[in-house]
């Protein structure tokens, strides 16, 4: 019962359904949110009237955040019964063309350009999915003449069948989620779903540099526009700091407010789609090279001191902390830790060795699991420490004059917050002094 499962069940209880409400987690804020939508219509459900549920429902909308062995939705396959997720059911009544973006990392920079493109190109726009904002809030708001742009994660996946977006665009994809995926291969098969809906008339934006998603070219029906970083490809690609389209030179990466290559991939996809859906390109140039970047994703927050304080609250895996770190320009401090997602963290560790990271401060629940990466990885400069305002203090104990302090975890908030966003916002009131 959190934003997805409050958007369903307000969606369902709008159109007449009969809803019932269940969370294995009791506090006072589910509580009083299940009592205000009880005076809505809907049925509370606690842990001893759940069989009974079951037997009387007849589709279980599951939220993103429960996988889908869980018992409950064990129940209902058992039983034949239908289990969805809220964008499902916001994609089987979107009337919008939509955009849909997934990957590993650069998921919500992307949506976020790609709708500055739109919006700039005088089109009616809104970004919704796993970037805060569900899609069964907004279809209603959506017209045919209108623009969704979707962004995807891969538990969405799990339950999305309906999604027939115009254009699809996989960023990239490196190793995530895997307590929760079980292998690489799940991941990966479950990142590929966004396409499998798609024809003749739609179109694939594809990170060609990426051999796994390159490789997705080989199964779909439609319409493939690359992008890539290494070398020209039939459609977007960056070549001695310039961004090209289709052999037209569009702008410098000079040009751009954002900075670091992995926002380069991120401009070079967003072209990709203008150039699908038929946008000027020099509206989408000028759009790009304005955006300003997404909250917790390598912002700054303040400098004091001399020190330079950095949030990157939404690098909750490995791959994201590495390109946070390579587009560090000045020695640095970095906060890791959380709760774990199953990944292996030596690689990390000998990335930070090349880098311009001096120290690493260690919390969390996965603390030790880190500690011993480390070890094997030969980094020596750290510190230990059990929970994160604790590792806060000890950064900027240990940061010195002319030196960053980055938070970007490698892994999940939800060992001490609701999500990266709360935990990137205590980062920034702490080391502001608020």
């Amino acid at each position: 019962m959190s934003k997805s499962g409050e958007s369903a069940a307000r969606f369902l209880l709008k159109r007449g359904a009969e809803v019932y409400l269940y969370d294995d987690v009791v506090s006072d804020k589910i509580s009083a949110l299940v009592a205000s939508l009880e005076e809505l219509g809907a049925h509370g459900v606690d842990a001893e009237g759940l069989e009974r549920a079951v037997s009387i429902c007849d589709v279980l909308v599951l939220s993103p955040g429960i996988p889908i062995d869980h018992s409950l939705a064990v129940s209902f396959r058992r039983q034949g019964k239908n289990i969805i997720g809220e964008e499902e059911l916001g994609a089987l009544y979107l009337r919008a063309t939509a955009v849909a973006v997934t990957g590993t990392n650069g998921k919500t920079t992307t949506v976020s350009m790609i709708n500055d493109i739109l919006c700039a190109d005088g089109k009616h726009s809104i970004m919704c999915g796993n970037i805060g904002n569900p899609l069964a809030n907004e279809v209603e708001q959506l017209g045919f003449d209108d623009f969704a742009v979707i962004e995807v994660s891969s538990f969405q996946l799990e339950t999305l069948s309906d999604l027939r977006p115009h254009v699809a665009v996989i960023t990239n994809i490196t190793e995530d989620h895997l307590n929760r995926h079980y292998n690489m291969e799940n991941y990966i098969f479950l990142k590929g779903k966004l396409l499998r809906n798609l024809r003749g008339s739609e179109y694939a934006v594809l990170n060609y540099d990426d051999p796994i998603v390159r490789a997705f070219a080989e199964k779909v029906r439609c319409k493939v526009i690359f992008f890539s970083m290494e070398q020209r490809t039939d459609g977007v690609w960056c070549d001695n700091g310039a961004v090209y389209c289709e052999g037209e030179r569009l702008f410098s990466v000079t040009d751009m407010k954002t900075e670091g290559r992995h926002n380069v991939y991120n401009a070079l996809a967003a072209i990709a789609v203008a150039e699908a859906m038929g946008i000027n390109l020099q509206t989408a140039a000028k759009a790009v090279c304005a955006f300003r970047g997404v909250r917790h994703r390598i912002e700054t927050v303040c400098e004091r001191d001399g020190v330079t304080y950095i949030d990157d609250s939404k690098g909750t895996n490995v791959d994201a902390a590495v390109k946070a770190v390579e587009s560090m320009r000045r020695d640095t401090v970095i906060l890791l830790g959380g709760k774990d997602k199953g990944y292996e963290y030596y690689e990390l560790f000998r990335k930070l060795k090349e880098s311009r990271v001096v120290h690493a401060v260690l919390y969390g629940e996965n603390r030790f699991r880190l500690l011993s990466a480390a070890q094997e990885a030969g980094f020596a400069e750290i510190s230990l420490c059990t929970d994160f305002e604790m590792a806060v203090k000890i950064a900027e104990h240990t940061a010195k004059a002319g030196q960053n302090v980055l938070l970007s975890p490698a892994s999940s908030s939800f060992d001490e917050f609701s999500g990266y966003e709360e935990r990137g916002d205590r980062f920034a009131s702490m080391v502001r002094g608020e």
